[in-house]
C-alpha cells in the first residue's frame, strides 16, 4: 500500500537534514533521512548499540525545527498502547462510587504516542525506539495505523487522522528479526561503527579542545580493544567519550597510553570499555601471558 500524501506539510516544507552541532551525521545516513521524508515513509534505523540510533530522532527534531514524541518499547509493550488504552478498571471503580465521571466514557481513554502524533499541531517526529524489545507481532499490528495515518477508536465511535504525516524514525537492536510486511513499508539504513577519522570529529564535538596527541592515542587503544580476538562486547562511541573523560580527569598522558599495549595489557581505567567480566579476563590473561613471554 503507498503512503498517504497529506496535503499541509508536505515533504518540501520540511528543512533538510544535514546533521547538527552535536550530532556528526555521515553522507549516507543524512541521504537516508531525507529520502525517508521525502518518501513520507518510516525510517527504520539499525546499527551496534552506541552508534546513536536514538539520539538521531532527537538531532533530527532539532534540524528540523519539529517537536518530538518519544515512544520507548519494552518487552511488555503492546502496540494497542501507542493508539489508546481503554481504563475499564476505573470506570467501575467510579461506577461503584456514584462518580459523574463514568458517563463519558472519555474520561478513561488513555491516549498513546501515535494518538498524540497524529493529532499535535505541527508535524512532529516520532521515535519508535528498540521496536524488536516487544512481541514479534508488534511492528505487524502497526502496519495499518502507519500506512493510513488513522485508527479507529472502538470505544468513542470515532477515527483518529492524522493532521500531519509524523517523521518516523523506528530504531532496533537486531534483537529479533523483523517481519517481511514491516520492512517493506520503511526506509531502511544501517549505521555502521564510526571510522577514525569520523570518530574524531565526534571526539572533536563533545572535547572541542582536547588535545590531540592523547586523542590520537586514546583512539588507537580504543579501535585496538575492539579488534582483539574473542572480546564479547565491543566498546561503542559513548563508551570511548566516557574513557575520555576519565583521562582527562585523572590526567592521564598520552605517554602513559602509548606505553600499554592493548593487545597484551589491561587499558588503564579499563571499566569505561570493558563491560563484563569475560572480558577483563580476557585482557588480564593476555596481560599475563605477555610478561611471562617478556
Amino acid at each position: 500500500m503507498s503512503p498517504v500524501l497529506l496535503p499541509a506539510g508536505s515533504a518540501r516544507d520540511i528543512m533538510r537534514f544535514k546533521g547538527t552541532k552535536n550530532y556528526v551525521a555521515t553522507d549516507d545516513l543524512t541521504v537516508a533521512v531525507n529520502a525517508a521524508i521525502t518518501l513520507q515513509r518510516p525510517l527504520l534505523v539499525k546499527g551496534e548499540p552506541g552508534t546513536g540510533k536514538t539520539v538521531l530522532a532527537i538531532e533530527v527534531a532539532k534540524a528540523v525545527k519539529a517537536p518530538l514524541i518519544e515512544w520507548h518499547v519494552k518487552s511488555t509493550t503492546k502496540a494497542l498502547q501507542g493508539l489508546y488504552e481503554y481504563d475499564a478498571v476505573s470506570r467501575l471503580r467510579d461506577s461503584q462510587l456514584g462518580d459523574e465521571r463514568v458517563k463519558d466514557i472519555r474520561n478513561y481513554i488513555r491516549k498513546g504516542k501515535l494518538w498524540e502524533a497524529f493529532t499535535h499541531e505541527e508535524r512532529p517526529v516520532l521515535l519508535i525506539d528498540e521496536i524488536d524489545k516487544a512481541d514479534i507481532e508488534f511492528p505487524n499490528d502497526l502496519l495499518q495505523e502507519l500506512d493510513r495515518m488513522e485508527f479507529y477508536v472502538y470505544e468513542t465511535g470515532e477515527t483518529i487522522k492524522a493532521r500531519h504525516r509524523p517523521i518516523v524514525i523506528i530504531t532496533s537492536n537486531n534483537e529479533k528479526e523483523l517481519p517481511d510486511a514491516f520492512l517493506r513499508r520503511c526506509f531502511f539504513h544501517y549505521i555502521k561503527f564510526p571510522d577514525p577519522e569520523t570518530m574524531r570529529e565526534i571526539v572533536e564535538v563533545h572535547f572541542p579542545n582536547l588535545k590531540g596527541r592523547l586523542v590520537t592515542e586514546a583512539m588507537k587503544i580504543f579501535y585496538d580493544v575492539r579488534e582483539v580476538p574473542g572480546i564479547k562486547k565491543k566498546p561503542s562511541t559513548s563508551e570511548l567519550l566516557d574513557w575520555i573523560k576519565l583521562l582527562l580527569n585523572e590526567d592521564i598522558s598520552p605517554e602513559t597510553l602509548r606505553e600499554n599495549d592493548p593487545r597484551k595489557l589491561i587499558p588503564p581505567l579499563h571499566g569505561a570499555l570493558l563491560k563484563n567480566e569475560q572480558d577483563v579476563h580476557l585482557f588480564e590473561r593476555l596481560a599475563f601471558i605477555a610478561k611471562r613471554q617478556g
